[in-house]
């Protein structure tokens, strides 16, 4: 049974505030990392992250090469965090090692960011974090972990759309890089629309936005939420990578319709089948593959089982 959500503490959210720029794929491991976090660590506490547990939890394949480019680059930049009294520069690791052959990677979180984060997690269940890596758009994992501190109220508080754009690193404070979709219009069908259609499909949580003008221009914007029924249960993240990557085809057989006894054992069965079972899931979710009429059927063309 899940346990009670934590009350939300919005003056620990630090990094939430802060203005970084992670991949979907970098998203992924932040979030995972979330829910290994124990108040318990000791400080050089070591986290062990398998790429199946990941691929399982997530139904999206990231290889080696991309996750260790993936970890370098996230090793190489730094997290803004500023209040009224201080600004601070904070990086993530202190350590990062590959097992060849084991499929693994051990990460050890650099000192001065690990208060940050536990105070992070506390804002999130495991069902809340099983959600946050299921969404593919990396803004809309940000906007989640946004709207995630204001789970309790109806509303987030109005943000400027310059503070907003900066905490996802659409725009550059010291105006060094290009502003990303300046135009209203880009920043709605690039950003707002897929993050709400993600997260309402794919969490705890149902959101909306609204523009909000000053004068004859939009200048701040505030995100509308309300509570929803989880539409599956989540993965426990101790479960072992074999079984959850198992749970997790089920569920993706049953969303396709494929529920046949026969083919679902013939799929489990076969890693070539599963290897393409979550590929194809997340070309669908991604819309790199267009099956209005019948994905199940599509799926099973393409692995040769009708």
């Amino acid at each position: 049974m899940e346990p009670a959500p934590v009350p939300v503490v919005r003056q620990h959210n630090a990094i939430t505030q802060a203005r970084y720029d992670y991949t979907a794929c970098q998203l992924d491991i932040f979030f995972y990392l979330l829910s290994r976090l124990r108040r318990d660590d000791t400080p050089d506490q070591e986290y062990t992250i398998y790429v199946k547990d990941v691929e399982a939890l997530t139904g999206r394949q990231w290889n080696y090469q991309q996750l260790r480019e993936a970890t370098a680059d996230m090793g190489s930049r730094m997290f803004e965090v500023e209040n009224e009294r201080t600004y601070q520069q904070l990086w993530m690791f202190q350590r990062v090692e590959y097992i060849k052959g084991k499929g693994c990677l051990q990460i050890q979180l650099a000192a001065p960011i690990r208060p940050f984060l536990f105070n992070l997690k506390e804002n999130f269940t495991s069902y809340q974090l099983h959600s946050a890596l299921k969404l593919s758009s990396k803004y809309a994992k940000r906007i989640y972990q946004l709207v995630s501190q204001w789970k309790d109220k109806t509303s987030t508080r109005t943000y400027p759309l310059d503070e907003f754009k900066q905490m996802l690193h659409l725009k550059d404070p010291k105006g060094k890089e290009p502003e990303l979709f300046q135009n209203i219009s880009q920043l709605k069908a690039r950003v707002l629309d897929i993050a709400v259609r993600q997260v309402s499909e794919h969490t705890d949580l149902k959101i909306d936005y609204e523009l909000v003008k000053k004068g004859r221009a939009y200048d701040a914007l505030r995100f509308t939420i309300a509570r929803q029924q989880p539409q599956q249960l989540p993965i426990p993240f101790e479960q072992p990578a074999e079984d959850a990557r198992a749970h997790a085809a089920r569920q993706h057989l049953e969303a396709l319709g494929i529920n046949q006894p026969q083919l679902v054992a013939t799929i489990l069965g076969d890693p070539k089948h599963l290897d393409q079972l979550f590929k194809f899931t997340y070309q669908l979710k991604t819309d790199k593959v267009k099956a209005t009429k019948n994905p199940g059927g599509l799926f099973l063309k393409i692995c040769g089982l009708r």
